[in-house]
């Protein structure tokens, strides 16, 4: 029976304990204090949820400041340093606050240059209070000591230089993904761009063209008329060109890649007919000087046929190769 009390008591003093805590944590002890400002954030927020028009937004962004006095008071009460430097976590917190604040929106709250700028202001926060002396009523700013200088310009800097790794992150994501094609290529003589995975043996985007042009070049050809065929193959550039950008444009709209890419022809003759091959060219940037292309290959033949009336006419028959040729270096020349 003892000890069936003192586990009661035991059990009552814990939730006394945690209660305490929590009042601690949600009561303010004054009115001025880093919870008043956290309550003035959530009910600025309430309050705008139910504003309209430019008052809404005049709300938010004072809740939006609210936020960002509460926690930043918070977290300097009792700093917690981030390993290896003198930067609370609590400037950091407060910096992203701050960063999403700056550059966030309605849509995406968190954007890339969010994170760019994240690590530069959460060093210039940290930085301040080394540049203001005195306490909160009786502030003046000050010129901070030598040796607190060099720690600030040493984080400044890391932090700044941080941002741009990070920016130049996004930067290569975007270029590879307004340009895939880049993928494609060997990346072995960088010394800032690392491979994780195999590489690509051509790109995406040439295929696409090719793939896509092949059957609108052998619904011109196949069946008609050998005369006209041999009409279409003198007139191959031009037409192959024409089809060529209306396949690029429609297929490769969403990149901007669109415009490093062109469609050239090449006919030869063969012993019964013709060679077509289908080029599709990289003209954008390439280890290789020499850049690359894409190829398939049509073979076109003469074949007897029945007309309309029942005579017998030469038509053009086509067959494409399944697959295409990925090939390194200049395209060979027209004829």
């Amino acid at each position: 029976m003892n000890t069936l009390l003192k586990d009661l008591f035991g059990v009552f003093r814990f939730a006394e304990g945690l209660y305490a805590g929590i009042r601690k944590i949600l009561v303010p002890p004054k009115a001025y204090s880093w919870q008043t400002f956290i309550y003035m954030s959530v009910f600025s927020w309430v309050l705008s949820y139910f504003a309209i028009g430019y008052i809404k937004d005049i709300i938010a962004f004072f809740g939006w400041l609210f936020l960002i006095a509460g926690t930043a008071w918070y977290t300097t009460e009792d700093p917690l340093r981030v390993p290896g430097t003198f930067m609370p976590v609590g400037a950091v917190i407060t910096g992203f606050l701050v960063s999403v604040f700056a550059f966030g929106s309605q849509r995406d709250v968190i954007t890339p240059t969010t994170i760019v700028f994240w690590p530069t202001i959460s060093a210039l926060i940290t930085a301040i209070p080394e540049f203001i002396e005195g306490t909160d009523t009786d502030a003046k700013a000050q010129i901070p000591k030598p040796e607190d200088r060099q720690k600030i310009i040493i984080l400044v800097a890391s932090s700044m230089l941080l941002s741009c790794w990070i920016q130049f992150y996004f930067v290569v994501d975007n270029w590879l993904e307004q340009y895939p094609s880049l993928q494609a290529d060997t990346f072995k003589n960088s010394t800032f761009v690392l491979r994780n995975e195999d590489s690509a043996k051509a790109p995406p985007n040439g295929i696409l063209i090719l793939d896509k042009l092949q059957p609108i070049v052998e619904e011109q050809i196949g069946e008609t008329a050998w005369s006209e065929v041999e009409k279409w193959l003198l007139d191959a550039k031009q037409r192959v060109g024409s089809l060529g950008r209306g396949v690029i444009q429609k297929n490769l709209g969403k990149y901007e890649e669109k415009e490093l890419w062109r469609v050239e022809p090449r006919v030869s003759n063969t012993k019964s007919g013709y060679i077509l091959d289908l080029l599709s060219i990289w003209t954008g940037p390439s280890s290789n000087p020499r850049g690359y292309y894409l190829k398939k290959s049509c073979r076109i033949e003469p074949v007897a046929a029945a007309g309309r009336s029942g005579d017998k006419i030469t038509v053009g028959e086509i067959e494409c190769d399944r697959l295409n040729k990925f090939i390194a270096g200049s395209p060979p020349p027209q004829q």
